[in-house]
């Protein structure tokens, strides 16, 4: 039997409560024994530091901490300088992103792809990190075509990358169906789907509207018609979300990475109601 990876992702606060808080999230969803904790890396240092700071912390609490590394802003000599600061301190494992430009950004840095990262990760490190990249099983907003994306999603893997974790979904036919073309491609690496718990419909179509995730017309006509009955949209999502995740595992997904957004509530309910 394939072990499963199960993992949270967490952004990195900026305030002494954000970290407080964090800390607490953290050491509750610690105890379903996830493979790792994600953080999240601000482009052009905006939270650089603090996703140093936030790493470090994890780890001093005794977990897997996995960094986001992101192409946008970066230049060799300072994503060098991180990565031997992550080798330091005993980090062995990378999310290497191209990452999101921020508005009035001009340039993307000296890395154009997330491919190129991937290859210099591991040209200056060997085999040191579990290099992790991002997948997209609704295809990413600026591809030309899907074949392009599932091209791209390649190179990645080609340049070093050991397994990746998609953006989030609500469709699981979209994720079967890429992890089909991949292995068309000869592309076998395990491809672990992104799950975004559902707490807040605005914030949730906001994101989705920003990084090409679909909200199919049925759920999203739902939560509109609860409008701001929060309890409603809660309880609506974890059923929906859940029975995406038992679907996911009983055709073999690989495990399940999820979205926290820094709160334990909801990824804790849905843990439990999948028996895991």
């Amino acid at each position: 039997m394939v072990k499963r990876t199960f993992s949270f992702e967490f952004f990195p606060p900026k305030t002494p409560q954000g970290i407080d808080k964090l800390r607490a999230t953290r050491d509750q969803l610690a105890l379903l024994k996830p493979k790792f904790f994600s953080v999240t890396f601000g482009a052009g240092g905006s939270t650089r530091d603090h996703s140093l700071e936030t790493v470090l912390d994890i780890q001093r609490a005794g977990y897997s901490a996995a960094p986001h590394l992101s192409c946008i802003g970066s230049t060799h000599d300072n994503i060098r300088a991180i990565l031997q600061e992550y080798q330091t301190h005993g980090i062995r494992h990378i999310v290497a992103l191209r990452g999101d430009l921020p508005s009035g950004m001009a340039s993307t840095g000296e890395f154009r792809y997330a491919n190129e990262l991937v290859e210099f990760i591991r040209n200056e490190s060997g085999d040191w990190f579990n290099i992790e990249v991002a997948a997209y099983p609704e295809y990413h907003p600026q591809a030309r075509s899907a074949r392009e994306d599932l091209l791209n999603f390649k190179r990645k893997v080609e340049a070093g990358a050991n397994s990746a974790i998609t953006q989030y979904f609500f469709n699981a036919d979209a994720y079967f169906n890429f992890v089909d073309k991949c292995a068309a491609l000869g592309v076998g690496l395990p491809i672990v789907p992104g799950i975004m718990p559902i707490g807040n419909f605005t914030q949730l179509a906001r994101f989705s509207d920003a990084c090409g995730a679909e909200i199919p017309r049925w759920m999203r006509k739902q939560m509109e018609a609860y409008s701001d009955d929060i309890e409603s949209i809660r309880a609506f999502g974890l059923d929906v979300v859940t029975d995406l995740c038992e679907r996911l595992l009983k055709a073999g997904a690989p495990g399940l990475h999820f979205y926290t957004l820094n709160q334990a509530a909801l990824t804790t309910a849905i843990w439990q109601r999948l028996g895991l």
